[in-house]
């Protein structure tokens, strides 16, 4: 008579990619926004992986959670074998007939700066799919489904970042509202626009070009760059204009730049590729054309 007896089970693979990605990024808020979960789920995959293992990995405190000896012991082999999936995962998908590259980009870059560039993608890769996802922070490459990204950040210095742009502002505006500003300090009387994702823009720009300027966080804010830019157009207000994203509309005559001084915020205009071993020739291609 065979015998099968029942097999020890291992955690579930949710609860290991929670406490993951919680190490790895200092804390469970974190891990649950690259998760796309809740903090609370985060929470209790990690409380069922602790009581599986029988010991803390994770110290609760007022301030937050701490790794405890043996979380930090097994963290980095969690990490390593994580990115060795994510690397299998898109090396099987390479090799597919079936040729779909995804991208993910900040909604203003993706509406402003990637649109515009699409035709000319979708002509030199015919067989191919461009998919676009809006995202609000930059993807884990390492980890999900994406092959390329493109946001405005500070840059890491890693081998698969290519630099599109500096990132430069200044104020924009409708060209009717424009002609009454001849100086920094005419910006007093006027209404500043606000995109939420770059609430410090104002700040950055007058601390260098009108340190006296008052108010600068009065005025409507906008979850959507592409929206505050219409607004601003519409002689709505005064919006501070990122170079690479209002350049088209300047170019145009639809706003006006009053002021010659672009100042850096310390971005750039980003496109990083996932760390494949040998790029497909269909991402080779479009980082080509994105960086033409």
């Amino acid at each position: 008579m065979s015998v099968s007896p029942s097999r020890p089970k291992g955690p579930p693979l949710n609860a290991l990619r929670a406490f993951e990605a919680a190490a790895r990024l200092g804390g469970f808020a974190n891990a649950a926004e690259e998760l796309s979960v809740t903090p609370g789920a985060v929470s209790q995959h990690i409380k069922a992986l602790e009581e599986w293992v029988g010991a803390d990995l994770f110290e609760r405190r007022s301030q937050g959670v701490h790794l405890t000896e043996l979380g930090l012991e097994v963290a980095p082999h969690f990490s390593k074998a994580f990115d060795e999936l994510g690397n299998a995962v898109r090396q099987i998908r390479a090799k597919t007939s079936r040729k779909t590259i995804h991208i993910a980009a900040l909604p203003s870059v993706a509406q402003l700066w990637l649109s515009p560039r699409l035709p000319k993608i979708r002509e030199a890769l015919p067989e191919t799919n461009i998919s676009v996802i809006a995202l609000e922070t930059p993807p884990n490459l390492d980890r999900e489904i994406y092959d390329l990204s493109i946001f405005i950040g500070k840059p890491k210095g890693t081998a698969h970042e290519r630099i599109i742009s500096e990132d430069l502002i200044t104020p924009v505006c409708s060209p009717a509202t424009a002609v009454s500003l001849k100086e920094p300090q005419d910006l007093e009387t006027k209404t500043f626009l606000h995109d939420v994702i770059w609430a410090e823009d104002w700040q950055i720009w007058a601390s260098t070009n009108a340190p006296s300027l008052d108010g600068l966080s009065d005025g409507p804010s906008y979850s959507l760059y592409a929206i505050a830019l219409e607004e601003a157009k519409n002689g709505a207000g005064i919006l501070m204009g990122h170079k690479v994203l209002v350049e088209p509309s300047l170019n145009k005559g639809d706003i006006k730049a009053p002021f010659t001084q672009w100042q850096p915020t310390e971005k750039s205009l980003i496109l990083e590729c996932a760390s494949l071993p040998t790029p497909s020739k269909e991402i080779t291609q479009i980082i080509s054309l994105l960086l033409a």
